[in-house]
């Protein structure tokens, strides 16, 4: 199969002729339809996160169901899936306790000793983010992807499996919006803009969006921000705090900034709650002031929104297939696997939403 490699962080990733080895007990092959082009994925491309290499990244996407190993339940052959990051290996604390994403998920990775899932050549391929999806085939664990209704357009579906989850789980899982509460999301991309349209299902008030680029703000104003700010502006965290008559319930971070994560502090009205879903630099600290703890200031992450994936998924897709959720306006271009480096090229000029790889 076709894939884009990962040989060298900083280096441009390299279409080449993979092998994936058949599905084993609890694995799931999947024929890769559409993957959306991450930051997260930018991290590893850069160097700014370490992983084995060479690998290939991908962690968002949908596809269609080839094959499937022994002791699968979850999918069948045929099943449309979106892939989740977050696989859950379902009996550990975490996972018995609701905290599913938090999984370190042992037991949905292949035991020592046996053959890797991707090889190049005699080479193996570390398998990144427990997908390794910008490639024509998938081989993951079956609690790695949830079957979808076929209805659903593919290239759309593929933004739930990361942006869409960790932005709309931000809102509805971790923060908990309540319908009148105000909200601030700082940065418009993929995870930013889901964040904005769960806010307005969610029944929020004042949205308020900030970000430098004035079309990411358009497009958050058409997904439901009510306002929207310059985040450049010497003023805009004041502006927040104006608009919302003394700060908001709840700031969502999604760059991944120090910057953005002090913002959101800043916004937060008394009792208010910081949720930072943007992975920053390795070493960067987000901290709270004396007197934020005086005013019962919260910081708090949400991994992956705090997703329950094989739940939240369907319900996800459900929420676009009533005209809830608008995934065709954060989708910024569609472009071939060949095209894959010119798509990071442009997620670092940081101009765009979401491109999305797609597949033959």
């Amino acid at each position: 199969m076709k894939a884009a490699v990962l040989f060298e962080a900083k280096t441009p990733l390299s279409i080449e002729d993979v092998t994936i080895d058949k599905p084993r007990a609890h694995e799931v092959l999947i024929r890769t339809v559409a993957c959306g082009v991450c930051r997260s994925d930018l991290h590893f491309v850069d160097g700014a996160y370490p992983h084995p290499l060479p690998g290939i990244p991908g962690h968002e996407a949908a596809g269609v169901v080839e094959a499937v190993g022994d002791e699968v339940r979850s999918v069948k052959v045929g099943d449309h899936v979106v892939t989740c990051l977050s696989a859950f290996c379902g009996h550990c604390e975490f996972c018995v306790t609701g905290h599913m994403s938090l999984c370190l998920g042992a037991d949905t990775k292949r035991p020592k000793g046996a053959p890797p899932r991707l090889m190049l050549g005699d080479t193996p391929i570390a398998q990144m983010l427990n997908l390794s999806a910008y490639a024509e085939m998938m081989l993951v664990h079956e609690h790695a992807c949830v079957a979808i209704d076929r209805e659903m357009p593919m290239d759309r579906a593929a933004l739930l499996g990361c942006a869409v989850t960790t932005g709309a789980g931000a809102i509805f899982n971790a923060a908990a919006v309540v319908p009148g509460e105000t909200v601030c999301v700082v940065g418009c991309g993929g995870i930013g803009l889901a964040a904005i349209n769960a806010a307005k299902i969610a029944g929020a008030g004042k949205i308020i969006a900030l970000d430098p680029v004035a079309e990411k703000r358009a497009v958050a104003e058409k997904l439901g921000a009510t306002h929207s700010i310059d985040a450049l502006s010497d003023t805009a965290a004041d502006q927040v705090v104006e608009i919302s008559k003394g700060g908001v319930h709840h700031a969502i971070e999604a760059v991944g900034r120090p910057q953005s994560a002090a913002t959101a502090v800043k916004v937060l009205r008394r009792g208010g709650t910081a949720t930072i879903l943007g992975m920053m630099p390795l070493g960067e600290k987000v901290g709270l002031s004396a007197l934020d703890l005086l005013a019962d200031k919260k910081v708090q992450g949400a991994l992956m929104g705090r997703n329950h994936f094989p739940v939240d998924i369907p319900r996800l897709v459900d929420f676009y297939q009533r005209g809830l959720l608008d995934l065709d306006t954060i989708i910024a271009d569609r472009m071939p696997l060949e095209r894959i480096n010119d798509a990071f090229d442009e997620l670092r000029q940081g101009d765009t939403t979401r491109s999305v790889i797609t597949f033959n």
